[in-house]
């Protein structure tokens, strides 16, 4: 467990409203086992947990059970698509069906959510008694389609209160270039209020540089949750510590996890 802390692996969130009941991580690209391309950026093993990105299989085994050492349960891996759908995490197990889905709750104890990402924006919810978690993987088009809403609403469901939010380490606003595909997407998604997310890329017409995290919390609030805190690094330009998709092309994944203890 410290090893992987020392060599820069895991980031705690600062989440100043996060309930004392819960327990959150962040990954790196940092303290693994994966050779380049998806090793850590520095010439040492890398922490890749994506299962489908070509890296070797034992790496990767190598590199959850470092991981899984520092959770109280199983990750509730699930099948991202993109889309909005959400999971029950206490329904995902090494014996199940695969679930397929871009959020997962929980409402018992050591029930791990778990999301990967690398650019994605990863954002992880809690309700203020700690009775309910979640976790959301909000690529452009989960974002624009919703998924934030639809995992509020079903931790709503599931007996949650007042619900704050934190937002992980993904493509910045100086980095995520993006065409008229986008800003129209969120023209509709969020009429009357996208167009501050957007910058005009210099010299380059008919793009953009979007803001996501901007966006995430506009999102956010029309949903009722206003509690809402990180957002501050960039996957795209910390190349020693994060996996880039948009950056590197075949490259790792990172994961974003929330538990209740």
């Amino acid at each position: 467990m410290d090893s992987l802390f020392a060599a820069g692996g895991v980031l705690v969130p600062d989440w100043p409203d996060a309930p004392d009941t819960i327990g959150a991580l962040a990954t790196t690209r940092r303290g693994g086992t994966s050779a380049a391309p998806w090793d850590d950026g520095r010439g040492s093993g890398g922490l890749n947990l994506g299962r489908h990105v070509g890296d070797d299989p034992q790496a990767v085994e190598a590199n959850r059970a470092r991981l899984g050492a520092l959770l109280p349960g199983r990750p509730a891996w699930i099948a991202q698509v993109h889309g909005c759908d959400v999971v029950d995490a206490a329904l995902v197990g090494p014996d199940a069906p695969v679930q397929t889905g871009d959020a997962s709750i929980a409402t018992g104890a050591g029930i791990v959510c778990a999301i990967l990402t690398a650019d994605c924006l990863p954002v992880l919810f809690a309700d203020l008694e700690g009775k309910v978690v979640g976790a959301a993987h909000a690529g452009w088009r989960g974002l624009a389609g919703g998924v934030l809403g639809t995992t509020v609403a079903a931790m709503r469901r599931a007996g949650a209160g007042e619900i704050t939010a934190w937002l992980g380490p993904a493509i910045g606003p100086d980095a995520f270039e993006v065409g008229t595909d986008v800003l129209a997407a969120f023209e509709v998604a969020l009429p009357g209020e996208a167009a501050h997310a957007f910058r005009p890329y210099p010299g380059r017409e008919g793009k953009y540089l979007a803001d996501m995290n901007a966006l995430a919390r506009r999102m956010l609030a029309r949903d009722g949750v206003t509690r809402v805190h990180g957002g501050g690094r960039c996957t795209a330009s910390e190349a020693d510590t994060f996996y880039s998709y948009r950056r590197d092309g075949v490259t790792g994944r990172q994961a974003s996890l929330i538990w209740i203890k």
